[in-house]
């Protein structure tokens, strides 16, 4: 009994150690709540001192029970066998206390103490788990608390998302804004301008990066910071409201209603769809060229730019004739660096230069499949930029980055579109060339590559398979169902075309549609669209198709829109005369002279000119 009771103890004190590390207690409990023993037996019943054996051995059958047969069967060992396990009985008879230690018991001691160390491997290792994983969620927490976000876009521009090719894919647009704000001073430190604290930032950088639906080409336009665009309507983030104008210059939209109203300025302008808004400060500009580890440009000659008797400022830029990686402030330096190259066109320039080499960086550093390198990127990221809010988390943001790990730095097109003098301020502000932002525009809209290095197979007619699916209904009579028609034809610096809405709705009625009207509103827009009720799906969309193979326009046209009440068609920009709509033809690489910008090594205006030496 002696023997027994000790044993019982022991059992009793491992159990109370499991509950310190967490571990289930009730394994060694009896259904009262009692822990088990071991022991002498009472009448064969296999009781110890504690009560009966574990809940767990009972189901898997194993150890004797209440009266019941033990480990070794009906016939099995004589007495009661205390072993390490607590409650383990022997056989079935009423046998001694302390029982023979045969070779059956001895090797289900050896089996019971595996499982025990079995049993601790799976809590260690449930527990590095667990903790690693709340490890790594308090840290994905952490890289999204740094995100700062805005509403995607300031206005409403009208314009839509592209229709979907073939495949379901859309292209991607996405604008990048580089502020110049002070209220931080760190800013200040880095960009001076003290006395500009409390100004509202402008938006001195401006690129849209676009990324065709197949994903197999991109494309980055800026304009120039002092071009004057017509601005729309904005509101921002705190609801104030900022009235639409034509005479002030595009990095202003930032101090007009955000960053959002950046986006839309770029929308109503050029008719294509913008999905997300990036924005950095100089803060952000120098912690990410320190994290890639520089970005290599070139210069033909020493710069500095220094202050000068004519030309007071400057960015300090001072680097050697050649290619130098720059990172940290001579990075933001190389950004902002104007009158050195000579104009603003080439500061664009010489920041698509920056812009290639930081994608062949990141390409040559794995750093979309490195683990480390996107640890780094993420956190240096995550606090140096601003993003639109439906992009405001690590997830989306690395998903949005993947679009573009595959775009070939041969097929990365940098442009300017190109401007001329402002008339209103001639030695100050710029204004657009019509007709070169007109293609350029066109391009965009279209998913035309800018580049003329794709497969000539992507040049040639899409298969009749990559067409739009056409409606599961027919069209309904274009006499039952009613037209309106909108003058969208304003743009640019061109007014619209006089009577053009009434023009088109009297070639509509020619062609059978009765209650075709034109409304005295306009809608300016670069191209042309047939809206229909987007509630009223597959038929809507059969009686928009109708209209739009009525005037020639592609099956494309027809787009759903939930703020429509029946067919509208917006007469645009790039059909301003003529009965039968041609759609304007452009080629992949066709880009308007002067607009492509990709330099291997910068021009130094000769005042800027550094010998390396003073």
């Amino acid at each position: 009994m002696g023997q027994s009771s000790v044993r019982g103890e022991g059992a009793r004190e491992r159990a109370s150690r499991a509950r310190e590390l967490g571990w289930d207690e009730s394994l060694y409990e009896d259904g009262s709540g009692h822990a088990s023993g071991t022991g002498s037996t009472d009448g064969g019943r296999g009781r110890g001192p504690g009560g009966t054996v574990p809940r767990a051995r009972r189901a898997r059958g194993g150890s004797g029970g209440d009266g019941g047969p033990g480990d070794g069967g009906p016939g099995g060992d004589e007495g009661a066998v205390a072993t390490d396990s607590p409650g383990r009985t022997g056989g079935k008879g009423g046998g001694s206390g302390t029982g023979h230690r045969r070779g059956g018991p001895r090797r289900r001691a050896r089996k019971s103490g595996k499982r025990r160390i079995l049993r601790w491997v799976a809590v260690t290792l449930s527990l590095l788990i667990l903790g690693t994983a709340g490890a790594g969620y308090l840290y994905y927490q952490h890289l999204n608390g740094n995100l700062r976000g805005g509403a995607r876009a300031g206005g409403d521009s009208g314009v839509k998302k592209a229709a979907p090719n073939a495949l379901g894919d859309t292209p991607l647009n996405i604008l990048l804004i580089g502020s110049d704000d002070r209220s931080d001073a760190r800013n200040v430190a880095l960009g001076g301008g003290k006395n500009d604290r409390n100004r509202k930032p402008l938006a001195d950088v401006q690129m849209l990066l676009h990324v065709s639906a197949d994903r197999k080409n991109a494309s980055i336009i800026s304009i120039p910071r002092d071009t004057v665009v017509p601005i729309p309507k904005c509101t921002d983030d705190k609801g104030q409201t900022y009235a639409a104008t034509n005479t002030r210059p595009i990095n202003e939209t930032l101090s007009r209603g955000g960053p959002g109203c950046t986006l839309t300025t770029w929308e109503t302008l050029t008719g294509v769809y913008i999905d997300h808004w990036i924005m950095v400060d100089f803060v952000g500009v120098v912690a990410m060229a320190d994290e890639v580890g520089g970005v290599p440009v070139c210069v033909k000659t020493g710069v500095y730019d220094k202050s000068t008797p004519q030309q007071k400022g400057g960015s300090g830029l001072k680097l050697p004739k050649g290619t130098t990686e720059v990172k940290g402030e001579q990075a933001l330096q190389w950004l902002r660096t104007r009158h050195a190259f000579g104009s603003d066109q080439n500061r664009a320039k010489a920041q698509h230069m920056y812009m290639n080499g930081m994608m062949k960086k990141l390409q040559e550093q794995n750093a979309w499949t490195d683990t480390g390198r996107l640890t780094g990127l993420a956190e240096t990221a995550t606090t140096a930029l601003a993003v639109s809010d439906e992009i405001k988390s690590v997830s989306k943001l690395f998903n949005l980055s993947m679009q573009l790990k595959n775009v070939k730095l041969d097929r990365l097109t940098t442009a300017t579109v190109p401007t001329r003098e402002y008339p209103g301020n001639p030695k100050a502000w710029l204004e657009l060339v019509p007709s070169a932002a007109d293609k350029m525009w066109a391009m965009l809209r279209d998913d035309v590559a800018m580049d003329k290095n794709g497969d000539p197979a992507d040049a040639k007619p899409k298969p009749k398979s990559s067409a739009p699916a056409k409606p599961s209904v027919a069209a309904e009579a274009p006499d039952s169902f009613g037209v309106t028609v909108v003058n969208g034809t304003a743009g640019d610096d061109r007014p619209a075309a006089k009577g053009r809405a009434g023009t088109v709705a009297e070639l509509l009625q020619g062609k059978g549609f009765d209650r075709a009207d034109a409304s005295r509103e306009a809608q300016p827009r670069k191209d042309t669209v047939v809206f229909y009720p987007k509630g009223d799906g597959d038929q809507g969309k059969a009686n928009a198709q109708s209209v739009a193979t009525a005037l020639g326009l592609p099956a494309a046209a027809a787009r759903a829109d939930a703020q429509v009440t029946d067919v509208t068609l917006i007469v645009g920009a790039d059909w301003r005369e003529g009965s039968t709509y041609k759609k304007p033809q452009v080629e992949a690489g066709d880009l308007p002279e002067g607009a492509s910008d990709k330099a291997d090594c910068m021009d130094v205006y000769s005042v800027y000119q550094w010998d390396g030496k003073s």
